[in-house]
């Protein structure tokens, strides 16, 4: 399992879907904000948090459809779908390895992003917090996503539009406990259920994904 964990790592980066991809996207995202909204402090650090989880969530989707995509090009998912490797395990370690190259540098950089929107006090550490916990769901429920539409030429749109609903509770309680956080008020229960979410996503989704790609695959 740790074999196929870093051959997806090195495919991610080789095909351009790696750290710099999504991160550059995030810092075009904050830099473009100000120019948009105005420079007025108060104003961009009351939106920043719903901003920085729109960046990140939104950095997250540039990568989703290759997860399964160069697999299917070469043969190589026909091959993992019949080997004695249950399904259900390659299916994680692709969404392993998508957070650890998209979601992990986006929480890293996130609260230096921060900074550009000038989120404020204890911001930056709610921000790491909720992300950490929010990000692996955006990666398992993007994979669940890229194995509907695996083998779908431009099938990237249709990945998009299915999956953008799935992460809406993730964003909202996810940028919720960064407000509450910047305000010094409890953020016990965005966390909690921001946790419960990813959760019930790593427990669920991958045997969904696995059943998708099957069916995909006859």
């Amino acid at each position: 399992m740790i074999a196929l964990l870093l051959r997806d790592l090195r495919l991610a980066i080789r095909a351009g879907g790696g750290f710099g991809l999504g991160l550059a996207f995030f810092l075009i995202v904050t830099v473009l904000v100000p120019f948009g909204v105005g420079p007025e402090g108060q104003t961009l650090a009351k939106i920043a948090p719903g901003i920085l989880w729109v960046g990140a969530l939104l950095a997250c989707l540039l990568s989703l459809d290759r997860i399964f995509a160069l697999d299917f090009e070469d043969g190589s998912l026909d091959l993992l779908a019949t080997a004695p490797i249950p399904l259900e395990a390659v299916v994680t370690m692709k969404a392993a390895a998508h957070w650890l190259t998209t979601g992990l540098p986006l929480v890293v950089a996130a609260p230096v992003f921060g900074v550009l929107l000038n989120l404020q006090g204890e911001g930056f550490y709610w921000l790491t917090v909720s992300l950490a916990l929010g990000t692996p769901a955006l990666s398992v429920i993007g994979t669940f996503g890229a194995a509907l539409t695996v083998g779908l030429k431009r099938g990237g749109l249709l990945l998009s539009l299915l999956v953008l609903p799935l992460y809406v509770p993730t964003l909202i309680f996810g940028a919720e406990a960064v407000r509450r956080g910047t305000e010094g008020m409890e953020t016990g229960v965005p966390l909690l259920l921001l946790g419960g979410i990813t959760a019930a996503a790593v427990a669920l989704l991958p045997f969904a994904s696995a059943a998708a790609i099957r069916v995909n695959l006859r």
